[in-house]
């Protein structure tokens, strides 16, 4: 499947994403997100598409089960019984022998750290998960070198506002920290965070992946 046709299964995760991290800014009625005027429509950061993964990543999230049907979370996560989200379909899950599970009625999800092979669309398992209670994750290096972003408040709340309409689906979450606007998204290559600092400008918006590649 094509990403366009991955964008319903993320929605639910996305919407619960936003909502819970729109209180770190008030909005602004009615200021508009600055932007480069330059940046024509097919280069801008809703238009644009990130290749796709060449080797194995790894993914850290829920991985829940219904009924064969298998998905990784890497979004927010409804507080549901059992739990729910929308996130990437898993070929390959296998349980057994695999620990920190649970089961209620036709469902069953565990916290992971999953390996795998990423096509845009389905995620498929390459090695053996890790329960995320045993797993000791290597920090990613700090985008902005720990150097907080100068941007206005008002500029920073008018991007997030902004984002959050042209990404949709797109954005796992979207958030204002440090005088930065951070997105985060299932993958990138860099391809999401050029276009954002050619609209932007560099030191605005700070484009995460949840997928990290490790081949």
């Amino acid at each position: 499947m094509s990403a366009n046709k991955r964008r319903p299964l993320l929605a639910a995760a996305s919407v619960i994403g936003v909502l819970l991290l729109s209180g770190c800014g008030s909005s602004t009625a009615g200021s508009p997100a600055p932007t480069s005027s330059g940046v024509v429509a097919d280069q801008r950061i809703e238009a644009v598409h990130p290749q796709i993964p060449v080797g194995r990543v790894i993914g850290t999230g829920t991985v829940i089960d219904t009924d064969g049907a298998v998905q990784l979370c890497l979004g927010a996560v409804m507080e549901s019984y059992p739990p729910q989200c929308s996130g990437i379909p898993v070929d390959g899950w296998i349980w057994d022998g695999v620990d920190g599970s649970e089961t209620s009625g036709d469902t069953t999800w565990g916290s992971y750290a999953v390996y795998g092979t990423y096509d845009g669309d389905l995620y498929t398992i390459t090695d053996p998960p890790i329960m995320l209670a045993l797993f000791d994750p290597v920090r990613p290096e700090d985008p902005t070198g720990g150097v907080d972003g100068t941007s206005p408040d008002a500029d920073l709340t008018a991007i997030r506002d902004d984002l959050v309409d042209r990404l949709g689906t797109k954005a796992l979450s979207v958030w204002t920290e440090r005088g930065y606007v951070w997105v985060d998204v299932v993958w990138d290559d860099g391809t999401l965070q050029s276009a954002a600092d050619a609209e932007f400008g560099e030191g605005v918006v700070i484009i995460t992946s949840a997928l990290r590649e490790i081949d």
